[in-house]
């Protein structure tokens, strides 16, 4: 199996880091999954994917996962980890006005990820939405995690509609990120960005 850029196996940048000590093997299958879940889909994903991704033997999946189902919880509860850490880095910003436009920055940022393979929260919702077990269920924590930080960005902004206002913005995040990778344009998102950041303008 090869990543975006043709590497191997465990060359999806999971066994080295700049020097850093290599992750054990229960990150690296949960790195590994969360990287394929995006690229490939919970269904077209196997363990053995999963497995030579992170460059773990097969075998040795199930010491740490009994079912495929587990580890897709773990990359699911891997992603809000990272959404929280996200979150956490707009605090440096003084203003709500100011740490929702950084959330747009980041929208901008992700543009070529997008128009490749889409959002990586919103596409595995809409993958996981589709059964009706409590997986079918695990995925909404990612997008009520953005919603409820912007919800609380526009009540400190002092409207009274922060909560419209917050589905609004992530309505509009999740529609350019599908726009984005329908037509393979990341143009599509640089323009939604800019209009988002007058739309901001109007609402301080």
């Amino acid at each position: 199996m090869t990543d975006s850029k043709g590497n191997r196996g465990g060359g999806l940048g999971l066994e080295t880091r700049q020097g850093q000590p290599v992750p054990d093997k229960r990150q690296r299958l949960v790195e590994g999954a969360r990287l394929l879940l995006h690229q490939q889909g919970v269904e077209k994903t196997t363990l053995a994917d999963i497995a030579q991704a992170a460059d773990v033997p097969v075998g040795n999946v199930y010491y740490y996962f009994k079912t495929k189902d587990e580890l897709v919880q773990a990359a699911i509860d891997a992603l809000a980890q990272d959404i929280e850490t996200a979150l956490a880095s707009f605090d440096r910003h003084r203003t709500p006005k100011a740490r929702l436009k950084a959330f747009v920055k980041l929208l901008t940022a992700q543009r070529e990820v997008a128009a490749r393979y889409g959002c990586p929260h919103g596409t595995l919702c809409s993958e996981l939405d589709k059964r009706d077990d409590g997986l079918g269920q695990a995925g909404t924590k990612l997008m009520q995690l953005w919603i409820d930080w912007a919800e609380l960005q526009f009540r400190a902004m002092g409207r009274r509609d922060a909560r419209d206002l917050a589905i609004a913005l992530i309505a509009s995040y999740q529609g350019i990120m599908l726009l984005t990778n329908t037509f393979r344009e990341p143009e599509l998102i640089v323009r939604e960005a800019r209009r988002l950041d007058r739309w901001i303008d109007s609402l301080a």
